[in-house]
């Protein structure tokens, strides 16, 4: 098959899957839910794909079926040994499936939410929190004024979402001049989650402005011609 037939039959696909979704206007129907879980059945299959060739293929060639080109003995099974460690809590997980066995795979799941947190917070430090402050002190160096409003978002909004409070009587409540930074961390949050919004829309609708250009071009080329 030639690549312009292969051209001809993605636009068709994708200008008859763009119909099938729009028809979501006119409800809940068979088109849409078909549109549907071919879009997640497609990114599903991508996902897979990419972890076999980027993570799996490339692991087992470096651990269990990599070869020996000069290793010693014990460096050879320590790699043997580490490359099997995936598979080991894969087959506990696996066992989650047993009510009776579920304790067990219990080990496999506290591993990964375990590796899941420790490279959340490795990632939250190194990749905001650090920069966040870097940034902070350099736009203090370089504008002031500006500088200031940066210092007073970023402290007034990590009190926004802190919630220590004192018992006070029958009730218990923050101090007021927590609850007075806590109100201008509010400000800056609904700012920016404003912002955020309007970009994501403006996005959307630039996104779905060039979709529809292409779909009509092609539409209208397949006419002329």
């Amino acid at each position: 098959m030639t690549p312009e037939n292969l051209d001809l039959i993605a636009g068709w696909a994708s200008f008859v899957l763009t119909l099938a979704v729009f028809s979501y206007l006119l409800g809940d129907n068979f088109l849409y839910r078909l549109a549907l879980h071919i879009l997640i059945g497609v990114a599903a299959a991508f996902a897979v794909i990419v972890a076999v060739e980027s993570v799996l293929i490339p692991w087992l060639d470096d651990t269990l079926l990599a070869e020996s080109e000069g290793r010693s003995g014990a460096i050879m099974t320590a790699l043997r040994v580490l490359g099997a460690v995936p598979f080991l809590f894969g087959a506990l997980l696996l066992l989650k499936f047993s009510p009776r066995l579920a304790v067990i795979g219990n080990l496999g799941l506290a591993f990964v939410i375990g590796v899941g947190v420790a490279v959340a917070v490795i990632g939250a430090l190194a990749g905001t929190v650090i920069p966040l402050a870097r940034d902070t002190g350099q736009a203090l160096e370089d504008n002031t004024g500006e500088g200031l409003v940066i210092v007073v978002g970023v402290v007034t909004t990590l009190i926004y979402f802190q919630y220590l409070a004192m018992q006070r009587g029958a009730e218990v409540r923050r101090a007021r001049i927590i609850r007075w930074l806590s109100a201008v961390g509010q400000v800056f949050v609904t700012l920016t989650l404003g912002a955020l919004y309007a970009g994501a829309i403006v996005t959307s609708l630039t996104i779905f402005g060039d979709v529809m250009d292409q779909q009509f071009q092609f539409f209208l080329d397949k006419i002329g011609g």
